[in-house]
């Protein structure tokens, strides 16, 4: 039997949302926006930086960077959310300058990867402290760092001993969409994390039924894992953009000039809470992305990720409060 399904209160899905540093601090009304769609959980996630993808040095924790970015600052996040009653998974992420993708990362030499495991090692366990001391229930050991994990896999295994020796909450790590089936260390941790942007349709404006027929080989790839390993799934990201061909390349983060289009959104997320979020062996996920000025966030006329201020938003109350209990 998968760990998710061993009790009657591992049953309650992690309805979550990625909460998204900010210059400013959380405040009440900021909180009060994800209670109203029944988010039970946030993602709190620091930054470090590097400055291209073979440098071996990861700055974290400056003045120079956002208040919500730094270690502060991402207590006083999580203090704020538990205070109402949110659970949080700590998510510390890297970014490379210019936006490269993380999962590229590998260094020239052999000094260069010991010195980018000596900074990562560094980065990550204050984060893990942090999640000890504000007693947080998931900690997210890395994401989307394939080519570092690839090449330094006994590393990320005595990494995680450390990460256990001061953080005695549960940890994943977020596995991009195309990478999860070869990160080698699932067994040690609690759950299979993945950032889930599959390519389901090609459609300008794909059905529900469509995007559900798209999710089935993804699907049993992702379940034979969870049995194998018996490890319940967390999709530590998911999201699509309101935009046309939204399930096509569901990662694109570029200013795409594609066109506005909420009903692609919708129905992708439809989609996806009605294929995941009744099956035993999925603890849940954190949707893509949540900003915490709301009422500046999202609207009608932008094609990006939140779905705040846009029809999917009712999409996503819906079923978080379908599945709260």
């Amino acid at each position: 039997m998968l760990q998710v399904a061993c009790s009657g209160e591992a049953q309650k899905k992690i309805n979550g949302v990625s909460f998204v540093a900010s210059r400013d601090e959380v405040a009440q009304e900021h909180v009060e926006e994800i209670l109203k769609i029944h988010a039970n959980s946030a993602a709190v996630m620091p930054f470090g930086f590097i400055r291209d993808l073979g440098s071996p040095d990861i700055i974290f924790d400056t003045e120079r960077q956002w208040f919500g970015e730094t270690t502060k600052g991402a207590k006083q996040y999580i203090q704020m959310l538990k205070k109402n009653g949110v659970a949080v998974m700590v998510k510390p992420q890297l970014w490379v300058s210019r936006g490269a993708f993380t999962g590229t990362i590998s260094m020239a030499t052999q000094e260069d990867w010991q010195q980018l495991e000596r900074s990562y090692e560094q980065f990550i366990l204050a984060y893990a402290q942090l999640a000890q001391e504000t007693n947080v229930p998931i900690f997210c050991i890395g994401t989307e760092l394939e080519q570092f994990v690839a090449h330094r896999p006994t590393y990320w295994t005595a990494l995680i001993k450390k990460i256990r020796a001061v953080y005695t909450g549960k940890l994943t790590y977020a596995a991009n969409w195309d990478e999860y089936k070869r990160t080698p260390f699932w067994k040690e941790l609690d759950y299979i994390g993945i950032d889930a942007y599959f390519p389901l349709s090609e459609a300008k404006t794909p059905t529900v039924n469509e995007l559900r027929e798209g999710w089935q080989p993804w699907k049993e790839k992702i379940r034979t894992l969870a049995k194998t390993v018996n490890r319940p799934v967390l999709f530590t990201e998911f999201g699509y953009r309101s935009m046309d061909y939204t399930a096509k390349k569901p990662w694109l983060v570029d200013r795409s000039e594609e066109g506005v289009n909420m009903i692609a959104q919708v129905n992708s997320k439809e989609a996806i809470f009605e294929e995941f979020w009744t099956e035993d062996w999925f603890a849940g996920g954190y949707l893509w992305k949540w900003f915490i000025h709301h009422e500046n966030s999202g609207g009608v006329t932008d094609n990006r990720f939140t779905p705040q201020n846009k029809p999917a938003q009712r999409t996503v109350a819906k079923h978080y409060q379908l599945h709260a209990n």
